[in-house]
């Protein structure tokens, strides 16, 4: 018995050894198309004394004191202390896509610099030139001069991926070349706050700072990524990075390429996300979908038919559960081409098509904000005025009713707060004093009721239960 249990034993530990990912092979077919990427710039007068280093000044700050030393010092591959008027160097990480030299990395990478050189596995120092960036992805493309049958990655399909798969990272954190760190997907199609037309892909893969621009691999030796950032409080590493699908990184760069300028798909309306309240206000069984709160004057959204307070739940055929997974669907639909949209109006769900149009170049438009909602009657705790028409005008609507005042109760709960204009409640239209004490009349008791509500221009749907 004691032999048979200790075979058992040596039979599980070897099986589980044989089950855990051999990332050797892989590692030796694929580092020679990674390279390391440094840039060299001369700093505007004025100019931050972080310029060139891959941290803001409070990141820089909450370094340990032996990286704060090694960022400061003469043999920092980053140049050495913040401040003064020296050229500054800046480091990341990139891989080759074409035999005659093209390399994918990241915008803040490469932005700023007037010298770029790419470093090899072989160790050849070649120059490149910047093609074209596109900071909206964080995405920058360079072509090697003189490049000519240079190793080449192969990319595989970021759509195929699925969360708990390994995947690694070859790149150059701190500046120390052809590292290789792995772990696996932790979830997929993740919208940060910084960008919400890239569905990044999240991994527990060690990524620091010089690993930006680098590949991210599955276990088929392709690349599904671009390594592009990370979650931190401290400057370094805490479990949790962001990549680029290369899925959106290869239309990208073929855009760059071909145009030198990348064209997103538009839409035109200001989205947020469906909680419980509202899915119950709406008629929904549980949350889904993206809950309109604003349609843009002279939109293809408008154009197309759409309707604030109307819930996208598909596009083109494609479930949207989140209100995040819209735009990125939005922005790699072709600028001109006709997409399907399954919206919840009124309780019951209808089919548009609307022509995509092409996403302006400022982002500022085009981005919400929160806002609040108001009532005049008692119960709701709060005042109303009419509407002055100048304000009006200025916020670009055409009717609702003005909060004055708002004490404890219902509204205040909601968020609604003075100077806050409403616009419709429970999916009413309320354009004078007199259709907001009658919606308020009517309002169902106890049960949440949907109030959208302009706040400085912007607008947003609050729940609110009378």
């Amino acid at each position: 018995m004691m032999l048979l249990a200790f075979v058992l034993v040596v039979w599980s530990q070897s099986g589980a050894a044989r089950s855990l990912p051999d990332f050797t092979e892989l590692v030796e077919e694929n580092a020679d198309a990674v390279v390391n990427i440094s840039t060299t710039s001369t700093p505007a007068a004025g100019g931050t004394r972080f310029h060139g280093l891959p941290f803001d000044e409070r990141q820089f700050d909450q370094l340990p004191e032996f990286f704060q030393e090694f960022f400061r010092g003469p043999q920092s591959p980053f140049g050495g202390a913040p401040g003064g008027s020296q050229p500054s160097r800046s480091m990341g990480s990139g891989f080759i896509v074409s035999a005659d030299g093209y390399v994918l990395t990241n915008n803040h990478v490469v932005e700023g610099a007037d010298e770029i050189i790419v470093r090899l596995n072989d160790r050849r120092e070649l120059p490149a030139t910047l093609v074209g960036t596109d900071p909206r992805s964080d995405m920058a493309v360079l072509k090697i001069e003189n490049g000519d049958d240079l190793p080449v990655v192969k990319t595989g399909r970021s759509k195929d991926l699925r969360v708990g798969e390994w995947v690694f990272a070859i790149g150059s954190p701190f500046g120390f070349d052809y590292t290789v760190t792995a772990g696996i997907v932790s979830a997929l199609g993740r919208s940060l706050p910084s960008e919400n037309y890239v569905p990044f892909i999240q991994t527990d893969v060690a990524i620091n700072p010089g690993n930006s621009g680098g590949p991210l691999f599955n276990m088929d030796g392709e690349v599904i990524g671009i390594n592009s950032q990370i979650y931190t409080r401290s400057g370094g590493f805490m479990g949790v990075s962001f990549a680029i699908p290369i899925d959106d990184a290869m239309s990208v760069f073929r855009q760059i390429r071909d145009s030198g300028v990348v064209s997103r798909g538009w839409l035109g309306v200001l989205i947020q996300e469906v909680n419980r309240d509202l899915a119950e206000s709406f008629g929904l069984k549980r949350p889904r979908g993206a809950l309109i709160a604003e349609v843009m004057s002279g939109s293809p959204a408008e154009a197309g038919g759409l309707q604030s307070g109307d819930i996208v739940l598909e596009y083109d055929g494609e479930d949207i559960h989140l209100s995040s997974d819209l735009p990125p669907r939005v922005g790699r639909t072709p600028v001109g081409e006709s997409a399907r949209l399954t919206v919840l109006r009124g309780g019951k769900e209808i089919t548009l098509n609307v022509e995509i149009g092409q996403l302006p170049d400022e982002r500022g438009a085009q981005q919400a904000s929160p806002s609040g909602s108001n009532s005049s009657a008692a119960p709701l705790g709060l005042t109303v005025e009419p509407l002055p028409s100048e304000l009006a005008d200025s916020i670009g609507v055409s009717g609702g009713v003005i909060v004055t005042g708002v004490g404890r109760g219902p509204a205040y709960n909601a968020g609604i707060r003075a100077r806050d204009v409403i616009t419709e409640i429970n999916r009413k239209a309320v354009s004078s004093v007199d259709d907001f004490r009658k919606v308020v009349r009517t309002l169902p008791e106890g049960r949440a009721v949907s109030v959208r509500v302009v706040r400085q221009g912007r607008a947003i749907y609050l729940v609110m239960k009378p």
